[in-house]
């Protein structure tokens, strides 16, 4: 009879094998179950209208994103607070309203025309006419420059006939 610790008997063998199959089926199928949380649609009357609101807001976190279209953890708590103001019937602007006064007009995407968002607004116009202000009296001193050194009718006859008899200076 071999020498035999119990370790590789049939029956561990096949305990093993199906321990290795459950653990290589759970690892690649764990993915797979990993499925997008839908939206809350309990009532897809205020689901359709928070989706509506929360897309003319900007996400806290992403800053790029809507705060419809945002994964992070704070945008869907901000949804779940513009849900619950909409189950206490507030109108559309009364949520933008507080969102505002609670985060401030960097909340939404389309702020309102106002002295403190003036350089939003029109600050990148500013800049454009500054900077086409600045290349034109960059172009014009260039002008200048070059007229008020202009060379002389003697030095312009010396240098068209070095250039016709191939010389160099």
């Amino acid at each position: 009879m071999p020498f035999n610790f119990g370790f590789f008997s049939r029956r561990t063998a096949r305990a093993r094998g199906w321990l290795a199959l459950t653990l290589v089926l759970a690892v690649c199928t764990g993915p797979a179950r990993a499925l997008e949380a839908s939206p809350n649609a309990q009532d897809p009357v205020v689901e359709a209208r928070m989706i509506r609101i929360s897309e003319e807001l900007r996400c806290l976190v992403c800053q790029n994103e809507s705060l419809a279209s945002s994964h992070a953890e704070l945008a869907g708590d901000l949804r779940e607070e513009v849900r619950g103001l909409i189950r206490q019937n507030k109108s559309d602007e009364d949520i933008k309203d507080f969102l505002i006064a609670r985060y401030g007009d960097f909340v939404l995407y389309r702020p309102a025309v106002k002295p403190v968002t003036w350089a939003l607004w029109f600050g990148p116009f500013a800049l454009l006419i500054a900077a086409v202000a600045g290349v034109a009296v960059y172009l014009r001193q260039r002008q200048r420059l070059a007229t008020a050194s202009s060379w002389s009718a003697e030095e312009l006859q010396k240098a068209e006939q070095m250039l016709k008899d191939g010389e160099s200076a």
